[in-house]
C-alpha cells in the first residue's frame, strides 16, 4: 500500500501564490506517474498537472501558465507550485500515484492522498 500525504494547503486571496507538497511512503516502487488532482465544490475530480518516470509532464489547460509541478519520482517527492491564483482554483487537491510493478503493459495500480483545501477568496 501506498500512503500519500499532501500539505500546503490555505486559504489566499485572488492573485495570490500557493505551493502544494506531496510525500509518498510504503510500496513505492515501480511509480511511473505522481501528479496532482482536484475536486471543485460540486464536480466530480479533473487531473491539474502530473509527471511520469520518462520525464513527461502535462497540464490542464486551466492551469497551464499559471501551476508548475515539480519532482522527483525517485525521491518520492511531488511539489505543485501555484500563481495567479483565482476563485475558481477553490478545491481539493489530491496526490495522485500509479505503479506498474508488473512493468509498463501490466496492471497499474492507483492511489490518492486524502487531499489539501485550497481556498481563494477577497
Amino acid at each position: 500500500q501506498v500512503r500519500l500525504v499532501e500539505s500546503g494547503g490555505g486559504s489566499v486571496q485572488p492573485g495570490g501564490s500557493l505551493t502544494l507538497s506531496c510525500a509518498a511512503s510504503g510500496s513505492t516502487s515501480s511509480i511511473i506517474i505522481m501528479g496532482w488532482y482536484r475536486q471543485l465544490p460540486g464536480q466530480e475530480r479533473e487531473m491539474v498537472a502530473y509527471i511520469t518516470n520518462t520525464g513527461v509532464s502535462e497540464y490542464a489547460s486551466s492551469a497551464e501558465g499559471r501551476f508548475t509541478i515539480s519532482g522527483d519520482i525517485a525521491e518520492k517527492t511531488l511539489v505543485l507550485r501555484m500563481n495567479s491564483l483565482k476563485p475558481e482554483d477553490t478545491a481539493l487537491y489530491f496526490c495522485h500515484v500509479s505503479r506498474a510493478p508488473s512493468g509498463p503493459l501490466g496492471r497499474v495500480y492507483d492511489y490518492w492522498g486524502q487531499g489539501t483545501q485550497v481556498t481563494v477568496s477577497s
